[in-house]
């Protein structure tokens, strides 16, 4: 296998430094070959795992709760295919299997928790960094890992490039992972520090096809999707700036919960696409990025199994997030279409 990032695989696995830092968190650079298991010197129970460079879990207690897919392989078309773009699995609560998707199914370009625009602005040209057309997004090096004794962190350097492989954008993504009140299980927050690197950015598109969403698996059941909407009377395709969005979905059988919280440092005028009866939901902002400079959007998200988690809960854990005391709002329910 090729890999044009730097997890460059060779006869030999290629080892990085393990580092003890202040107060019991730790940063991990790991092997980029075959390798067992990483275990953090720490109390929480959270641990990460790298392997050959494909994908790093996040362990709580030895259950996955989530996957960053970070390879990027062009020795084949079908591995570049399966490769050309970064995401977050999220799994089941036993650890077991994702309910998030993958490459392949339909809408192949629709993987777990992601990010993207299909039209980014530069130097009066379009990029479609959504479907991943004439480029790709590329992780460069190992992601950093820090554990604490209630999160644990990745932070990944994302290229994402133009057709000559050069950056337009370099996004710094950072992934926190917590335990949340049952019946949900994970609270991750999802930061994208955005810097324009090729000349003065846009990010644009529509609902549809931008923004940082949420896929479940492919096998979803589609007659049993719902989504719920923090306001009164909300209509999703003409909505703006809601303060969060849920799911509830089923898969083989089981349900599962989904909230996104949109903080308020965000873009104004946000929209949403969260209607689908497959199940993709999330929030797209537009944006203007001058050259050198950096623009944050932060997102957190929550899964539960089983019926969504009490709005006092909701409401609690988007108010932590935003730094605000908003009230528990008035709701709207939905049927997918």
């Amino acid at each position: 296998m090729k890999y044009l990032n730097d997890f460059s695989l060779s006869s030999r696995a290629e080892v990085f430094s393990v580092r003890r830092i202040v107060s019991g968190l730790l940063t991990i650079a790991v092997l980029t070959g075959w390798c067992s298991p990483v275990h953090a010197d720490t109390e929480s129970g959270f641990t990460f795992d790298l392997k050959n460079g494909e994908r790093l879990d996040i362990l709580d207690n030895n259950k996955i709760v989530g996957r960053f897919m970070l390879a990027y392989d062009v020795s084949t078309k079908e591995r570049k295919h399966e490769t050309y773009k970064p995401y977050l699995h999220i799994f089941d609560a036993r650890g077991t299997a994702p309910i998030t998707k993958g490459a392949g199914g339909e809408f192949t370009h629709h993987r777990g928790i992601f990010i993207g625009w299909n039209k980014i602005g530069c130097n009066k040209k379009n990029y479609d960094r959504w479907h991943m057309s004439g480029g790709e997004q590329v992780v460069q090096g190992a992601p950093l890992t820090n554990i604490s004794a209630d999160a644990a962190t990745i932070t990944a350097t994302v290229h994402w490039n133009d057709e000559a492989g050069q950056p337009l954008l370099v996004e710094k993504r950072t992934m926190t992972f917590r335990r949340a009140p049952a019946p949900a299980y994970a609270l991750i927050d999802f930061q994208a520090d955005l810097t324009a690197k090729a000349g003065d950015i846009t990010l644009d598109g529509d609902p549809e096809h931008a923004g940082i969403q949420f896929r479940p698996a492919n096998e979803v059941d589609r007659a049993k999707t719902t989504y719920l909407y923090a306001g009164e009377a909300v209509n999703p395709h003409q909505a703006r700036d809601l303060a969060w969005i849920g799911e509830t979905f089923t898969l083989k059988g089981s349900s599962y919960s989904v909230v996104q919280m949109n903080h308020p440092d965000n873009p104004a005028g946000t929209r949403i696409s969260a209607y689908r009866n497959y199940g993709r939901f999330g929030m797209f902002p537009t944006a203007s990025i001058k050259a050198g400079e950096t623009r944050t959007l932060r997102y957190r998200f929550l899964v539960a199994e089983g019926v969504m988690p009490p709005l006092e809960v909701i409401q609690s854990l988007c108010n932590a997030f935003t730094g605000r005391a908003d009230p528990v709002p008035p709701v709207t329910a939905k049927a997918a279409e």
